[in-house]
């Protein structure tokens, strides 16, 4: 397997667990992987109060205190460009639907084990 196979499975990996995680907090997933000009937004989910835009990050852990924090990579470049995804992905809204008051950007760190297995997950709400 390739460096980049291995990549996306980690990453597909990490946005399973998040999409779980908000479901369980009583979201709903309206979009994933949302393809835009700028990059691609991983999920989006809106309860009664908020719009969800949410940047997921996920990292394997190789040892103990290899000071990996997914997180980090969400750095004032990459809100910028997040911030362009959803505005697109509002103005490309197909069902032309109202969204809930509230717009709120979230990002989810994940970390697993080198077998795939959940080690953290970290989500910070209103992340910026």
């Amino acid at each position: 397997m390739s460096t980049g196979d291995t990549r996306r499975a980690v990453g597909a990996a990490g946005e399973r667990l998040a999409a779980a995680h908000l479901r369980a907090l009583g979201f709903t997933l309206i979009e994933a992987n949302f393809r835009t000009r700028h990059g691609e937004l991983d999920l989006v989910a809106t309860d009664e109060r908020h719009l969800v835009f949410c940047e997921v990050k996920s990292r394997v852990a190789r040892g103990r205190g290899d000071g990996i924090d997914p997180l980090e990579a969400v750095d004032a470049r990459k809100r910028r460009r997040l911030r362009l995804m959803a505005r697109e992905w509002l103005l490309r809204r197909p069902d032309g639907r109202a969204h809930p008051p509230e717009i709120r950007f979230d990002a989810i760190g994940v970390t697993l084990d080198p077998a795939g297995g959940l080690v953290a997950l970290e989500h910070v709400e209103g992340a910026f």
